[in-house]
């Protein structure tokens, strides 16, 4: 019986999410390490998976540790419908790179909105990266396409999405973006996203 792989995770993370979703939709069994990741301060049982104190982190048979989301999902998902071939296979690399970058520009915002002090926030700062955010909604719309199967855009697209439904529900992305939410929909119904979904 092969040994799992251990994931090192932080539930309300979106990029931890993207992992467990992809390890969901190719049936891959996860065993799970809680470990809290902080901007602020060096946390010994992260780096000494990752160095740069970054979740996630993937402990897999051998000893090596993956890290991180678009590497432990390419291991994961290698050989599958997550990772097409061709043009389809660069189109989804490009939507997964777009969605991560929604993902770290909408991180970013958070953390100077909520982890540093109000009287050194930087206003420019929080809306530069909301900008980002916006500008990816648009390109999100605009890239839209039905599948059977997800691919890891798909996937990175939903959790990206999904971030901003637990952290910027506020946005009300789909009021804006309603050829977005339409799509969106049955993915984020899907039992792997459903059942990932940060609480």
């Amino acid at each position: 019986m092969t040994t799992p792989c251990d994931l090192l995770f932080s539930p309300t993370s979106p990029f931890v999410r993207k992992v467990r979703v992809v390890a969901a939709e190719t049936g891959t069994e996860l065993t799970h390490t809680p470990a809290t990741a902080s901007p602020l301060e060096s946390r010994a049982e992260i780096t000494a998976a990752n160095p740069l104190g970054k979740v996630p982190a993937l402990r897999i048979p051998g000893g090596e540790t993956l890290y991180d989301s678009p590497v432990i999902c390419r291991y994961l998902g290698e050989g599958t419908a997550v990772y097409p071939t061709g043009a389809d296979g660069w189109r989804a690399l490009r939507r997964e790179a777009l969605a991560d970058g929604l993902m770290d520009a909408a991180l970013l915002a958070r953390y100077e909105t909520a982890l540093r002090p109000e009287a050194l926030r930087w206003s420019d700062w929080t809306e530069g990266q909301m900008g980002k955010v916006a500008n990816a909604l648009v390109a999100m719309e605009a890239d839209v396409r039905a599948v059977a199967t997800p691919d890891i855009g798909d996937i990175a697209t939903g959790c990206a999405l999904g971030y901003l439904d637990f952290r910027y529900a506020a946005l009300d992305w789909r009021a804006t973006h309603p050829r977005l939410a339409d799509w969106a929909e049955p993915l984020l119904g899907r039992p792997s996203f459903r059942d990932t979904a940060p609480a």
